[in-house]
C-alpha cells in the first residue's frame, strides 16, 4: 500500500448514489495525481491523506485507487489560504482569503469557528457577511461529519445527503432515539433499512417506535399489492409476523396510532378496516368530486338522436342500438362509463361521440394512462391524445417524503383546472386511486368525464380497482358493449379472447392466421422457441421489427420469468459487440440498443421531445411506471444513459437513477396493460394458482394486434381458463360513492 496526501484540485466525476469519485490531487511537488475510489464526502480544496495503490486504466492511464482516506483541516497559513481560496466556503474567494489569513494567521480557523464577529474587522466584511462565512464554514464541517457518521449505518452517499439536508444536526438524536422516523420522512429509505439502523443503534425489538413503524410498513406493503386498506385482524397478523412480536403488542400500538390520526380505522359491517390517512381521504374525495360532476343535461331525445345520425353520415360510421345508446348516455350525463371486450365497437362509438361534441362546439381532451395507450387512442380517433400525466402537467419541483401524497404532483388541479368541456379517458382499468384523484381534482363541475375500458382486464398496478368500483357502485350510467362485429369475427384473437372470458375452450388447432399454440414440455425448449419466434419467424410474418414483438410472461422469477427471459433475449437480439457501450444493471448489463422499461414513477427526471413536424423543442419532467423505450447511448465516462421512449421523449438518466430501469424484451402480463403490440408471445408453463387465472390469460391475449403465440403446456392453459380465482384487493371506493350519493 502507498500513502499520498495533498489538496483536491478538481473533482472530475462523482456518482452521487454510490460516492464513486474521480479527482485530481495536488501533491507536495506541484504535480497532480488522479485518484479514484469511494469518497463519502469531499470537496475541492479539501486536504486529504489517502491510502491505496497505483493502477493503470486502459483508457485513462495511471491512476491511484484508494482503499481509505481521511480529510484534515489544513494547518499553517499557506495551507489555510489554499483551502479558503478554493471557494468551498461561501463568501470567500482569493482576495478575501488573503485578507483573512493576513489578519489572523495560524489562528484563522479558530476565529471563524469561535469568534466569527471578528471577521468584520477586515475591510469589506460586514457583520452579516461574517456570520454567513461562519455558517458556511461550520456547516461544511457538519456535513462531512454527518456523512461519515451515516456511512457507518450502511446509508448510501446520496441518501445520507438527503438525510442530512432534512435533519441537519438533529440526525444524531434521531438515530439514537427513533431511526424509524427516517423511513417516514425520506423517500428511498424503507422500514427494513431503518430497522437495520435501529439494530446497530441499539434500539430494542419491542420498542414502540419499531412496532408503529412496522405497522405503517405493513400497510405500505399492502398498498404495493394493490390494496387501499387492510382489515384490522389481517394487519395485526402481518405486522406481528414482520416484527416477530406478539399480536397484542401490535394491537396496542395500533390503537395509539389511531388516536393520533396516523392511521384511520373505519368500521364497515362487522370489522374495522385500517387505512393510511391519505388513501382513506382519496376515496372520500373521489366520491365527492364524482357527485359534483355527475350532472344531467336535459336535451330532447329526438333532437339528440337526429344529431347523432348526422354525425354518422359525416363520418361514414354506422352505430348499432347499443352503441347509439352509449352516445346518448355520454351526451346526457356528466359522468359516463363505456365498457366492452375486444371487437365490440368501443372505438367506433368513441369516434362518433367525440365528433358529436366537436360539432356542437365543445373542446375535447383525450387521455390514457400510458404512452402506448395514448398513441393507440390518437391513431384510432385521428385526434391528439396524451398520457394523463402529461395532460395534468407533472410538477417535479418538490421532493416527496416516503409517505407523500403522489396525487399532489400535478400542475393542473382544483386551483388551475383543465380548460375543456369534455375529458375522455381510455384504458380506465389501468387507472389507480392516486391518478384518479389527481384527474378529478383538475376537472370542474360542468365538464363531462367519459371513461372507456374493459372491466375484465387485470386491475391497475397501483392501489385500487377504480373502474370496477365505479361500476360496482351502480351510481353512474354504464353501457356495456357485448356484440362482436363481423369484421372482428374474422380475428381468432378476438374470438378466442371472448371464448376465454366466458369460460370456453379457445380454438388452438393452429389453422388460424393470427392465433397459434406450440406445445412444449420443458423450460429450455420453450426459451429456444421464444428466441426463434421473436428473432426469425414473427418479424416478417407481422411486418414488424423484432423489438416491436413483445414476450409476456405471468411471473418475474423462475426459469420462464422476466429476469431469465430478458437475459436470454438480450443475448440473442442485442449481443455484446465491441462498439456497443455497456453499463452494469442489476445482475446483468445494460447495452446500447436494449429495450427497457421504467419501473417506478420519477417526477423529477427531465425529458425533451422534438417533433418531426416542428423545430420547437418541448421539455418537461416525469417518467412513469410502465413507460418503454430503447437505449440510444451510454456515456462510458460519466455513466449517463440516454433512452428514447415510445412517445418520442428523450431522457438522460444519471447513474443514480438507473435502478429505475430494467430490460423489457420480456415483461409481465400485468405490465402490458394499456399497450398493443404487432405480435405477442406468451410462455404458459406453470405458476401459482392465484396468479395463473382466466383474467391474466385474457389480458395477455388482448394485447396483441396481429398475432398471438402461446408456447407451453395445453393443460395449464385449460386450467387458467377454469380458474376464476383472483387475488383479493381491499378497496372501498364503491362504498364511499354510495355513502356520498345517498346523503
Amino acid at each position: 500500500m502507498t500513502n499520498l496526501e495533498g489538496y483536491v484540485e478538481h473533482i472530475i466525476y462523482r456518482n452521487t448514489e454510490n460516492a464513486y469519485t474521480v479527482l485530481d490531487l495536488s501533491v507536495g511537488d506541484g504535480g497532480e495525481i488522479t485518484l479514484v475510489g469511494i469518497f463519502s464526502y469531499i470537496d475541492e480544496g479539501d486536504y486529504i491523506e489517502a491510502e491505496g495503490e497505483f493502477i493503470r486504466h486502459p483508457s485513462y492511464g495511471e491512476q491511484f485507487k484508494i482503499s481509505s482516506y481521511t480529510v484534515k483541516l489544513p494547518e499553517g497559513k499557506e495551507a489555510m489560504y489554499r483551502y479558503l481560496a478554493s471557494g468551498g466556503v461561501d463568501g470567500i474567494r482569493e482576495a478575501t482569503a488573503k485578507k483573512i489569513i493576513k489578519k489572523f494567521g495560524d489562528d484563522t480557523f479558530r476565529i471563524m469557528t469561535e469568534e466569527p464577529e471578528r471577521l468584520a474587522e477586515i475591510k469589506g466584511i460586514s457583520i452579516k457577511k461574517a456570520m454567513s462565512i461562519h455558517d458556511s464554514f461550520v456547516a461544511k464541517a457538519g456535513v462531512r461529519q454527518a456523512m461519515m457518521f451515516l456511512q457507518k449505518y450502511g446509508i448510501s452517499n446520496a441518501m445520507a445527503l438527503k438525510v442530512y439536508e432534512k435533519y441537519h444536526d438533529q440526525i444524531y438524536r434521531i438515530i439514537e432515539e427513533n431511526p424509524y422516523k427516517i423511513s417516514d420522512d425520506i423517500a428511498g429509505i424503507g422500514f427494513k433499512k431503518a430497522d437495520e439502523i435501529a439494530e446497530k443503534a441499539g434500539i430494542e425489538r419491542h420498542s414502540e417506535f419499531r412496532i408503529k413503524a412496522g405497522i405503517a410498513y405493513a400497510l405500505r406493503l399492502a398498498i404495493g399489492e394493490g390494496n387501499v386498506y387492510l382489515p384490522q385482524r389481517e394487519l395485526e397478523i402481518k405486522a406481528s409476523d414482520l416484527l416477530s412480536v406478539g399480536v397484542d403488542e401490535v394491537s396496542s400500538e395500533l390503537n395509539d396510532l389511531a388516536v393520533n390520526r396516523e392511521i384511520i380505522m373505519r368500521k364497515d359491517e362487522d370489522e374495522y378496516n385500517v387505512y393510511l390517512p391519505q388513501f382513506y381521504n382519496m376515496e372520500i374525495e373521489c366520491a365527492k368530486m364524482l357527485d359534483a360532476l355527475d350532472l344531467r343535461t336535459e336535451v330532447p331525445l329526438e333532437k339528440t338522436e337526429d344529431d347523432i345520425k348526422r354525425v354518422e353520415l359525416r363520418t361514414g360510421l354506422e352505430l348499432d342500438e347499443d352503441q347509439r345508446k352509449a352516445v346518448v348516455a355520454a351526451i346526457e350525463n356528466g359522468v359516463f362509463i363505456l365498457t366492452g371486450g375486444p371487437g365490440t365497437g368501443k372505438t367506433t362509438t368513441l369516434k362518433v361521440l367525440i365528433k358529436y361534441f366537436i360539432v356542437h362546439g365543445n373542446n375535447v381532451m383525450l387521455a390514457a394512462p400510458t404512452g402506448r395507450a395514448a398513441r393507440r387512442m390518437s391513431e384510432a380517433t385521428g385526434m391528439d391524445a396524451r398520457t394523463i400525466h402529461r395532460m395534468l402537467g407533472v410538477d417535479g419541483s418538490t421532493e416527496s417524503s416516503a409517505d407523500a401524497d403522489a396525487s399532489r404532483r400535478f400542475a393542473k388541479n382544483e386551483e388551475d383546472p383543465l380548460e375543456t368541456d369534455v375529458v375522455v379517458v381510455d384504458e380506465m382499468s389501468m387507472v389507480d386511486i392516486r391518478l384518479f384523484t389527481s384527474l378529478l381534482r383538475a376537472i370542474t363541475p360542468g365538464t363531462r368525464l367519459i371513461m372507456v375500458g374493459d372491466e375484465h382486464q387485470l386491475p391497475s398496478v397501483g392501489p385500487g380497482m377504480v373502474l370496477r368500483d365505479l361500476i360496482k357502485s351502480k351510481k353512474f350510467n354504464v353501457v356495456t358493449l357485448e356484440k362482436v362485429f363481423r369484421q372482428a369475427e374474422l380475428s381468432d384473437i378476438v374470438m378466442n379472447a371472448h371464448a376465454i372470458l366466458h369460460g370456453r375452450e379457445p380454438k388452438l388447432d393452429n389453422q388460424s392466421r393470427d392465433f397459434f399454440f406450440l406445445g412444449r414440455d420443458d423450460p429450455e425448449t420453450i426459451i429456444q422457441g421464444i428466441i426463434y419466434l421473436v428473432s426469425k419467424k414473427l418479424p416478417p410474418y407481422v411486418k414488424a421489427e423484432a423489438a416491436d414483438i413483445q414476450v409476456m410472461t405471468p411471473m418475474k422469477k423462475g426459469m420462464l420469468g422476466v429476469e431469465v427471459l430478458n437475459q436470454r433475449l438480450q443475448e440473442a437480439l442485442n449481443p455484446k459487440e465491441s462498439w456497443k457501450a455497456e453499463k452494469p444493471l442489476g445482475n446483468g448489463v445494460l447495452r446500447t440498443g436494449d429495450k427497457v422499461m421504467q419501473i417506478k414513477n420519477n417526477y423529477q427526471i427531465e425529458w425533451e421531445l422534438v417533433r418531426e413536424d416542428s423545430a420547437l423543442k418541448e421539455t418537461g419532467t416525469g417518467v412513469f411506471n410502465g413507460d418503454m423505450g430503447i437505449v440510444e447511448s451510454i456515456d462510458p465516462g460519466f455513466g449517463n444513459v440516454t433512452v428514447l421512449f415510445d412517445d418520442g421523449r428523450r431522457v438522460v438518466y444519471p447513474g443514480a437513477d438507473l435502478s429505475e430501469l430494467e430490460l423489457a424484451y420480456a415483461i409481465t402480463i400485468h405490465k402490458s396493460q394499456g399497450s398493443e403490440y404487432p405480435a405477442v408471445v406468451m410462455p404458459i408453463f406453470s405458476g401459482p394458482e392465484i396468479l395463473m387465472n382466466r383474467n391474466l390469460l385474457y389480458t395477455g391475449i388482448t394485447r396483441a394486434k396481429n398475432c398471438v403465440v402461446i408456447i407451453g403446456r395445453r393443460e395449464i392453459v385449460d386450467n387458467m381458463i377454469r380458474n376464476t380465482q383472483e387475488q383479493k384487493r381491499y378497496t372501498s371506493l364503491a362504498k364511499r360513492i354510495t355513502e356520498v350519493f345517498e346523503r
